[in-house]
């Protein structure tokens, strides 16, 4: 059941941050959200669309595991989650590894425990 509530947060999580990505870049929540200029947000924002789009795809994935209840799907797609964590908190902006990475990995431990 914990199990479960954490994916479905992550997914949730995940949506807003396609959100954020795909149709507030440029506006005023995505210039404060990012810490970026209405300049810089407009000279990358096919790219945070983009990133957007496959923040879409594991927020689905997240779904699609929680729907099918199969622990290899959950893990599958939470791992992803944690690796895009870790890796956008080590090169892009360190307040990911806690946005991202921990509440994955929080559950990641959730799900093995559960078995």
């Amino acid at each position: 059941m914990l199990a479960t509530a954490l994916l479905i947060l992550i997914a949730v999580e995940h949506v807003w941050i396609l959100v954020l990505e795909m149709f507030l870049w440029t506006k005023p929540i995505g210039l404060k959200t990012f810490r970026q200029s209405k300049e810089a947000a407009e000279a990358s924002r096919v790219l945070a669309a983009n990133q957007g789009l496959y923040n879409g795809f594991l927020a689905a994935g997240l779904f699609w595991s929680v729907a099918t209840g199969e622990r290899p799907v959950q893990f599958f797609f939470v791992l992803c989650v944690l690796v895009a964590g870790i890796y956008g908190g080590l090169t892009a902006k360190r307040s990911i590894l806690y946005v991202q990475a921990l509440p994955a990995l929080i559950t990641l431990l959730v799900l093995l425990a559960a078995g």
